[in-house]
């Protein structure tokens, strides 16, 4: 595995589908066979992080709830069944390479939040510098829908973003990126490599492909925009082979989304990584001219505020056609934000009442992620 052995740290993100027939169960024979590959990356020297989906599809099969829509509860308690079989069939496998697994359940708030984010990457790193493999998964039996990633793509971005992965592998039921849906359009191509996701990118993107996963084209993108703006490379492939890791090396076909040339690290990485802003700051050009000079975000440079956040909440920056360009913690409640929108700094002190902040967000807690056009 000549190429992946040169990464240091990879992530790697395991759909539904591969793991679980609806039908039969665990995928066991196509599991031991990509963990043969992560072995043989391990033996090489690469540190190795598992992003695996397959918990409530197991658990249907477990405890017999078909292909019927189930219920927030009936999901959860999918997800208590099959997390545990997901969790031994992990252990098993490893363990026959004299690797130990470790399972981290996490929900939105723990990469959301700052201080569980911290917490959640030093329980991660401690696994890695033990040799161990972390096999992450969302914490299905307790999210809930309004909390909750929805989908493991951009948990896995979120996650080698958090690791300083240098490149994520999402191995899903198609082999990258195509200029069309190809199961809706017979004449999209394949596009191998990805310099920068554009609108154009963006635009390609279908709907979910699989009734057992909850991801589909526009999450992978998502998940790309929160990897490639760290500084991590992305692989979209196919899974639906044996030894998976040892295709891509053999020459299968995927797309590559390169890397940020400007990545940002650590703190800002988790700012450009927050999944749902909590509002919206619309700008006009002088503002985004400024942005792109690495200055901060005043106030007078806001045509618009929406959203219900309290100081300190990340906010979207838009331009006049709904574009967003840069993520941001806000130094304002939303009500403040509103009042002193379009203002001068001279004039803050005298609208809001108090000395305040010149900034709506500060350079230091900004990051840009639109490159200047």
């Amino acid at each position: 595995m000549a190429m992946l052995s040169a990464y240091r740290r990879i992530t790697v993100k395991i759909g539904s589908a591969l793991l679980v027939d609806r039908k039969t169960g665990l995928k066991r024979g196509w599991l031991a066979a990509l963990v043969a590959d992560i072995a043989r990356l391990k033996a090489g020297g690469a540190d190795v992080v598992v992003v695996s989906s397959g918990a409530i599809a197991l658990g249907r099969t477990i405890l017999g709830l078909g292909r019927r829509q189930l219920k927030l509860e009936e999901s959860q308690a999918a997800a208590a069944a099959g997390q545990i079989a997901l969790a031994q069939a992990w252990s098993e496998e490893l363990a026959r390479h004299a690797i130990t697994a470790g399972q981290v359940l996490v929900t939105l708030g723990d990469t959301e939040e700052r201080r569980r984010y911290l917490n959640a990457r030093a329980t991660i790193g401690t696994l890695l510098k033990l040799g161990a493999v972390p096999v992450v998964n969302e914490n299905d039996t307790v999210a809930t829908t309004e909390i909750r990633y929805g989908d493991n793509d951009r948990l896995a971005a979120r996650v080698a973003t958090m690791m300083s992965s240098d490149l994520l592998i999402l191995l899903s039921d198609i082999d990258g990126l195509y200029t069309a849906p190809p199961a809706l359009d017979p004449a999209a191509r394949h596009i191998p490599l990805v310099a920068r996701i554009t609108p154009e990118i963006e635009a390609m993107a279908g709907a979910a492909a699989s009734e057992l996963s909850r991801g589909g084209m526009r999450t992978k993108l998502d998940a790309g925009k929160i990897a490639t703006t760290a500084g991590t490379a992305m692989i979209i492939a196919s899974g639906e082979v044996n030894h998976p890791l040892g295709a891509i090396e053999g020459g299968a076909r995927f797309t590559r989304f390169e890397p940020a040339g400007n990545p940002v690290s650590g703190y800002k990485s988790w700012i450009a990584g927050q999944l749902e802003p909590a509002g919206r700051l619309l700008i006009d050009d002088g503002a985004l001219k400024a942005l792109h000079e690495g200055r901060s975000l005043l106030a007078a440079g806001v045509r618009a505020v929406t959203g219900n956040f309290a100081r300190g909440d990340t906010v979207a920056v838009l331009t006049a056609d709904g574009t967003e360009v840069a993520r941001g913690l806000i130094a304002y409640d939303a009500a403040d934000a509103m009042r002193i929108a379009g203002r001068k700094s001279a004039e803050i002190e005298q609208v809001l009442g108090y000395q305040a902040r010149s900034a709506m967000i500060h350079r230091d807690d900004l990051v840009v992620t639109a490159p200047v056009p």
